[in-house]
């Protein structure tokens, strides 16, 4: 199926566009462009302008004009994303959605929250404790990241272990499809089987499919006590087979976090959190519920742990302790600038069993290709985040890296598992994404966005269809 290039060749209609937004919501000054030129992985194109929409009518109207003009268009929320899925690879317009930023509804009886997409995760937790309520999704980006973008990337965290990932808890949806017309997917009740589940498929679409405007959110009780466990290994391997021993108890626990000795030196060096550097590997497992059973669990975690060779086990009961654990935890990413200037970030995923493999096969890759890879991430369902520290200006050591990262996904493939665990493709990925996909499936996403976004105007050159030549230039990936 032949693809449009979606790329303006006039200038945008940006009268037209102030007439929708407002003149102050339309930005076309060359710093405004650059602000909204990249997210966190670093990858980078100028928008022609950036706008902000305060509602989902809007958003119509804006996308119908990128139909008519045939320019493309880049929904964004705050930029977190680590795969250049906001990256707008062939100018056009970024859709900013910082203004839709409410949380609309909170219902305690039924536990559902309704929210805009520009919502900050950790707001809407926030707000859910204040009614004896937990919204379970929590990626290390929570402060910051928005609920749009976890919908759009089916984001995860350290909490999937026992309650899942995001899709698991929207129940519906507001959206604009790619030719600008407004729907609304799902129900506000826990069942709902009427018709096709629009909603599961806009979750993880990475804006490809439909613009979010409003979600409609599962939310569950807070549990009435958690207990948190650090737990140090003299070797890594040793904390990864806990992994596996922990969960064969039928034990599950809220979550179970593994860092490396790389990952605990720079953490340390960041945060003076009191961390063992000396250690080769820490585990961080949760759990919670009545505290009868959850103290059961945790002494029952420290006999495993003992058991499988742990050097010393920590039990934080209180409040203040368990943020000093996770506040380490959420750290990790900044703190790595102190190994090498940059990184780049793989959130591969493999059977929990093969977690070892995983781990022996980064020391291996990162020897033979004179690299430094640090291991960290979440153990209890195997999402193991593999980051290859570099310097970007040195251009060897970025072939070197970028040759490392075809081995880690074939290997990863080979042990049963995922190229990508809760970052999505973007553009980052979108090379290898074939690797993985079977062909049949592949033809079949490409007819659902074809169907959905006739002219390619929303977010092209994402997941499947690979900016090649962008990706050359920025990555040394694309080709074919």
């Amino acid at each position: 199926m032949a693809w449009k290039e979606s790329r303006s060749e006039t200038p945008l209609p940006v009268e037209e566009l102030r007439r929708i937004c407002g003149p102050e919501h339309v930005l076309t000054a060359p710093e405004d462009r650059l602000a909204y030129s990249f997210d966190a992985s670093k990858l980078s194109a100028l928008p022609e302008a950036v706008v902000l929409p305060a509602n989902a009518r809007q958003i119509s109207q804006i996308l119908g004009l990128a139909n008519r003009y045939g320019f493309p268009v880049y929904p964004r929320g705050a930029g977190s994303g680590m795969v250049g899925g906001a990256v707008p690879d062939r100018g056009g317009l970024v859709l900013a959605l910082t203004r839709l930023n409410r949380i609309l509804e909170l219902d305690p009886d039924d536990m559902i929250a309704v929210v805009e997409p520009a919502v900050v995760t950790g707001r809407l937790q926030q707000e859910a404790a204040r009614h004896g309520l937990l919204y379970p999704p929590d990626p290390a980006s929570l402060s910051f990241s928005t609920l749009g973008g976890n919908v759009a990337t089916c984001a995860g965290g350290p909490r999937a272990v026992k309650y899942g990932v995001t899709r698991d808890y929207v129940l519906g949806l507001e959206a604009v499809l790619p030719t600008g017309e407004v729907i609304t997917t799902g129900t506000r009740t826990m069942k709902g089987v009427v018709g096709y589940d629009l909603t599961r498929l806009l979750v993880g679409s990475e804006g490809t499919l439909g613009v979010i405007t409003r979600v409609v959110l599962r939310l569950v009780p807070a549990p009435e006590t958690v207990r948190t466990l650090a737990v140090v290994f003299p070797q890594i391997d040793q904390a990864s087979r806990t992994v596996t021993a922990v969960l064969r108890a039928r034990i599950l626990p809220t979550c179970l976090e593994l860092l490396d000795q790389a990952t605990l030196e720079a953490v340390e060096a960041h945060v003076q959190a009191g961390l063992p550097v000396q250690a080769h590997a820490l585990l961080i497992l949760e759990v919670d519920g009545p505290e009868a059973v959850v103290d059961e669990q945790a002494r029952r975690i420290e006999d495993i742990c003992r058991r499988m060779g742990a050097q010393d086990v920590e039990t934080a009961r209180d409040p203040a302790s368990r943020e000093r654990l996770w506040a380490a935890r959420r750290a990790i990413s900044p703190a790595l600038r102190r190994i090498r200037p940059g990184k780049i970030n793989e959130d591969v995923t493999v059977p929990r069993s093969r977690i070892p493999d995983l781990i022996r096969f980064n020391r291996e890759l990162a020897r033979r290709h004179d690299l430094i890879i640090v291991s960290f991430g979440h153990a209890g369902d195997g999402n193991i985040h593999t980051n290859i520290m570099v310097d970007r200006s040195d251009r060897h050591e970025m072939a070197r890296a970028q040759q490392a990262v075809e081995e880690l996904f074939r290997e990863v493939l080979r042990l049963g598992g995922t190229i990508s665990g809760e970052h999505g493709i973007g553009i980052a990925k979108s090379p290898f994404f074939q690797w993985e996909v079977h062909p049949g499936a592949l033809d079949a996403m490409v007819r659902i966005k074809h169907a959905l976004d006739p002219n390619n105007i929303l977010n092209p050159g994402k997941m499947f269809v690979p900016n090649r030549a962008f990706l050359e230039a920025e990555t040394g990936r694309g080709k074919p």
